[in-house]
């Protein structure tokens, strides 16, 4: 019996014909009685034309069609194991992982081509978009994990975890132009809790005196000033205190993302920070032979027979001098080799003070200093002139307090700092320093 298939003309509705190519027959399944009950139903079914087509059944004869019998293979034992799960699942990567590819990868597809910026930024967005900050914040991520600064532990509900946020300084020289693009990862010290994450901060800082007379020392014996300047020094500063911190902006761990870092150095901002800073190296200068001074702790003396020497620090600004020259070299190697240091040569800018040799010694001067302030006060455009100031008690008129004391505080306070070299106005601030909490604007004139 050859092979045949049975179809409905409903299957070829709307294509006016049958497909070609195939023999097409009544079909004689239907009973002779079945045929005959039909006929007048079909006859006046045809003698009305709006009615529907009747629905005819044809037999297609396959006999005439090639058909080739494929081979039957046994499943194999992969095929076997797979299929007695109803789904065969894709590996597929984890959340976390997929939005740090695509963060990286919107990151990539973002060029730093912006030329370098000529002011400082304050957010993580816009100085990214540089390729100078960008660079300057990867070097400092290098030099804190090269510093094993921290470590990544899972995230606990007891811990007291703090934020941290970059800063950006554009590092000038006198003359204004750009020395270097530097970026600090600082962590938000405001959040930690006493007696949790930090128990002693007071760190010393040195004293203008002393600077004066060390400064005077040096020329009076003509010796050479070294400035050095210790690279990231306060994370030098190790923590006794467990700290914990959130993963910087930008630099997120893919495959632990919500893990946070566990400090083992001190950070910028951290409330023990200098105090870890000056601990350590205090220990160290103590340890090859130096000697702390009991009236300022920032300076410290080494004696080695008729040699002396001198060493004073500011945070990570140190100034080195003393009598033997090959000596001082064989300090700053020993200083080197267990701090990252750079080593500026005679001292020439320090602290905001201008230190140009003459041939009767040393001139101090703070000219960008006093620009800055001109700067902040708005008082660029003003001509200088000699303003003599009354010796007597100031009169103040009974005007209305200015509108920004903070303001007038900050430019007190620098003007301050500006007697270290300028002694002549010392009088002056000190007048409107009395005034400071209640300023007004009559005493601007004073």
């Amino acid at each position: 019996m050859s092979p045949s298939a049975c179809f409905s003309n409903d299957h070829f509705a709307g294509t006016g014909s049958p497909p070609s190519g195939s023999h097409f027959s009544r079909s004689a399944l239907a009973s002779p009685s079945d045929s005959a009950a039909s006929s007048p139903a079909s006859a006046a079914e045809s003698s009305d034309p709006s009615a529907s087509p009747p629905g005819l059944q044809f037999c297609v004869d396959l006999s005439s069609y090639p058909l080739q019998q494929l081979p039957i293979s046994a499943p194999s034992a992969h095929q076997s194991a797979t299929r007695q799960h109803p789904m065969v699942l894709r590996p597929r990567l984890p959340k976390t992982a997929l939005l740090a590819a695509s963060a990286a990868a919107s990151v990539a597809s973002n060029c730093r081509v912006l030329p370098s910026p000529a002011c400082e930024l304050f957010t993580f967005s816009d100085a990214d978009r540089y390729e100078a900050w960008h660079c300057a914040m990867c070097d400092e991520i290098q030099a804190l994990h090269s510093n094993n600064t921290w470590s990544l532990v899972p995230f606990h509900h007891s811990m007291n975890v703090i934020g941290c946020q970059w800063v950006y300084k554009i590092k000038r020289r006198v003359d204004g132009s750009v020395e270097r693009y530097k970026t600090r990862l600082m962590a938000q010290g405001f959040t930690q809790q006493e007696g949790i994450d930090y128990s002693e901060t007071f760190s010393p800082v040195v004293k203008h005196t002393t600077i004066k007379l060390v400064f005077s020392i040096a020329v009076s014996r003509n010796w050479k000033i070294h400035q050095l300047d210790i690279h990231n020094a306060f994370l030098n500063g190790v923590l006794t205190e467990e700290v914990y911190m959130k993963q910087p902006l930008g630099f997120v761990d893919s495959t632990l993302p919500s893990h946070v870092c566990w400090l083992y150095k001190s950070l910028y901002d951290l409330k023990q920070a200098p105090r870890g800073w000056y601990t350590r190296l205090s220990d160290f200068l103590i340890s090859i032979g130096f000697t702390a001074s009991k009236v300022d702790t920032s300076l410290f003396i080494l004696s080695i027979g008729a040699d002396i020497f001198y060493l004073l620090v500011y945070v990570d600004d140190i100034l080195l001098m003393g009598s033997n020259s090959a000596m001082l070299r064989r300090l700053i190697q020993l200083l080197s080799s267990k701090f990252k240091l750079r080593d500026l040569g005679a001292v020439h800018y320090f602290l905001g003070i201008e230190v140009q040799p003459t041939v009767m010694g040393l001139m101090l001067r703070q000219h960008k200093y006093i620009l800055d302030i001109l700067t902040r006060a708005g008082m660029t455009s003003y001509k200088p002139v000699d303003t003599p100031i009354s010796t007597s008690k100031v009169t103040i008129l009974p005007d209305p307090l200015f509108s920004d004391p903070t303001r007038f505080r900050q430019i007190v306070g620098a003007l301050q700092y500006l007697t270290f070299t300028r002694p002549d106005i010392c009088f002056a601030v000190n007048r409107v320093s009395v005034y400071a909490c209640s300023y007004r604007f009559s005493l601007g004139c004073c």
